[in-house]
């Protein structure tokens, strides 16, 4: 079972602008036709993690559920998803260790877990496996970071860094124990 992070940030390590806003993502806008290796990374994926607040945004695009694997939101509040969500995602509450527990009962192995405050608790709980993140080349000055307060060190190797479109940069790294 692999638990893992794709997510872009920002030259300062922030994921949304200190208003949530993600409009800076378009800062370099994509090539037409390339998805990054989006498409490639979900089919290694059975499931999507994210937290509440990552799920409002979604919502707040108004274009569905735009993954091509279910969903398991975490929130404490939520209990239901409006059309036409409702039909791919499922809601639940716990630690990191208990979601992924809960998962694997489900039969999803490999799990992408999205979202700043979500990504945090992983890490915490040293949930993480790999982590790709993409670097946008603008500095936001402040906003929603991507790595908080940790109580220990976590180590990661590097296996591939890759210049995207002569503006991006992304990095693969997988978590290195022992």
């Amino acid at each position: 079972m692999a638990n893992i992070v794709y997510i872009g940030t920002s030259l300062d390590g922030c994921i949304a602008a200190a208003d949530g806003g993600l409009d800076w993502l378009e800062y370099v806008p994509t090539p037409e036709g390339d998805d990054l290796g989006f498409a490639e990374f979900m089919e290694r994926i059975d499931a999507v993690v994210m937290g509440r607040a990552t799920f409002e945004t979604l919502i707040g695009f108004g274009v569905g559920w735009h993954y091509p694997k279910p969903g398991i939101i975490l929130s404490t509040t939520l209990k239901s998803a409006p059309d036409p969500y409702s039909d791919h995602v499922q809601f639940a509450s716990g630690t990191p260790a208990e979601i992924v527990k809960l998962a694997k009962s489900q039969g999803f192995e490999n799990l992408y877990v999205d979202g700043g405050a979500t990504v945090q608790r992983f890490l915490r709980e040293d949930l993480i496996d790999e982590m790709i993140i993409t670097e946008i080349p603008i500095l936001l000055g402040g906003g929603v970071r991507l790595f908080g307060e940790l109580d220990r060190r976590l180590g990661f190797e590097l296996v591939d860094a890759t210049v995207l479109a002569k503006r991006l940069v992304k990095r693969h790294y997988l978590r290195k124990r022992g």
